[in-house]
């Protein structure tokens, strides 16, 4: 790959990893000032909740950046006019989205709280806090669904200042909300969508300055767009969405192997283990806009050098932070005004978690690949695999786990269930690559 190049990868994936990192810090403040208002309870009782929000961003996630990727494509194809009925309708899409999830999650509300092991005051905060994100669903869905067509519409500082701006609003009114108002689960949910409402207007001033003509096909090939759109969408969903869902499955176990506290202490571990996921989909989306692009054109080798330098950078931010969070684990739980008895199993724990970030990394630079060139059938593997062998993990190791180890209880299996899994995936990822490397060449 040419020095010309490099640069161009660096001027793409720094202000995504950026605005990742801004966007990690952003999904842990509701915690921060939740934790540090109602303690373990609250504590608990948004981690219960916040699936439901990661829900709704990682769906317009999915969607934007499907139809970004097709974007991509049909511009390197020199296919104008296309591109722009891409854009059009996409946006459209995304709209009809945020109406039914709108509707679907506010009635759901309680039902799902309960599935997820919400009892008694625990279950009225969760509740309290999902129907206000539900009744923001358009503005939470167009802000993720815009940013990743604004970064490969050449926009990626633009696209990091939009995600800057939500995050700021949100800290200043998750304070002025939760602690100056005392409003407690609903006003860090009010904060949370208002935030992103700002992100959502940042978008259309992009998209306005940009002057990017409204162009729509007739209803057939919209509709055409639609599924090959939803299709590729499944996987940069999934892989959004799938510390969620990890997220959900832990909590489940963690309910029924051992008590409110678990689910805490998990909290505060999944808050710092999602700014590491994001920074490294940081890189991913950061570099998938010229993955795809070279995809498009033809130039395989040029999409192996991006790659290459994506693996590089995942596995670089991967090591940084498990020095660091190793280093200051002491301090993790007080952050997020965990108890002292939580905080000493989070000391415990996460190490676990940190022990296997390097085969993570590697799995998800290698889903972005897969998605970037639209080879939906691995990208699906890797994503859902992930998450599949979490579940399987939690299912058997709790039985297994006492039984092999005997000074062990079954709460063990359950905080190894998820390591192990990333693990699975990994050399999952490795036989994978090597099979599109294959078809990889033969192209060059």
């Amino acid at each position: 790959m040419s020095e010309g190049n490099s640069k161009k990868f660096i001027s793409y994936v720094v202000p995504s990893v950026m605005a990742f990192a801004l966007s990690g810090v952003y999904t842990i403040v509701d915690g921060f000032f939740i934790g540090h208002s109602m303690g373990d309870a609250g504590l608990a009782a948004i981690t219960i909740g916040f699936p439901v929000c990661a829900l709704i961003q990682s769906i317009g996630t999915g969607i934007g950046l499907s139809g970004a990727i097709r974007f991509t494509i049909l511009g390197a194809q020199n296919e104008m006019r296309r591109q722009e009925e891409c854009f059009s309708g996409v946006s459209v899409l995304m709209m009809l989205a945020s109406l039914v999830l709108t509707g679907l999650l506010y009635v759901t509300a309680g039902p799902a709280m309960s599935l997820m092991g919400a009892k008694g005051e625990l279950y009225l905060m969760a509740v309290e806090y999902v129907k206000v994100i539900a009744v923001g669903t358009v503005c939470q869905l167009l802000a993720t669904g815009f940013v990743p067509f604004i970064r490969n519409m050449g926009g990626a500082r633009f696209a990091m200042f939009a995600m800057i701006l939500g995050f700021v609003t949100n800290i200043v009114l998750d304070y002025v909300f939760v602690w100056v108002m005392e409003l407690g689960m609903a006003g860090a949910a009010w904060a949370t969508v208002i935030g992103q409402l700002m992100t959502l207007i940042a978008a259309v001033v992009f998209f306005i300055r940009k002057k990017y003509p409204v162009t729509f096909s007739d209803f057939s090939e919209m509709r055409n767009l639609w599924i090959r759109v939803l299709k590729v969408s499944v996987s940069p969903f999934g892989l959004t969405f799938s510390p969620t869902l990890t997220l959900l499955f832990m909590n489940r176990f963690l309910f029924t192997y051992g008590n409110d506290q678990s689910v805490a202490v998990f909290g505060t571990i999944d808050y710092v283990l999602c700014i590491i996921y994001l920074l490294l989909q940081g890189v991913g989306d950061g570099s998938q806009p010229l993955i795809s692009d070279s995809y498009g054109a033809g130039e395989y080798r040029d999409v192996r050098a991006i790659r290459l330098m994506a693996y590089k950078l995942a596995s670089g931010i991967s090591v940084f932070f498990m020095i660091v969070v190793f280093l200051t684990r002491t301090k993790l739980g007080p952050l997020f005004g965990a108890s002292d008895a939580a905080n000493v199993e989070v000391i415990y724990y996460i190490p676990w978690f940190l022990a296997t970030l390097l085969c993570l990394s590697f799995s998800r630079i290698t889903t972005t690949y897969f998605y970037a060139t639209e080879k939906t059938g691995f990208s699906y593997i890797l994503v859902y695999g992930e998450s599949l062998l979490t579940l399987l993990m939690l299912c058997l190791l709790p039985i297994l786990v006492p039984v092999m180890m005997p000074e062990c209880d079954a709460l063990t299996g359950v905080w190894l269930a998820m390591p192990t899994a990333q693990v699975l995936n990994f050399i999952l990822a490795l036989v994978l690559k090597k099979h599109a490397d294959r078809e990889l060449l033969k192209g060059e």
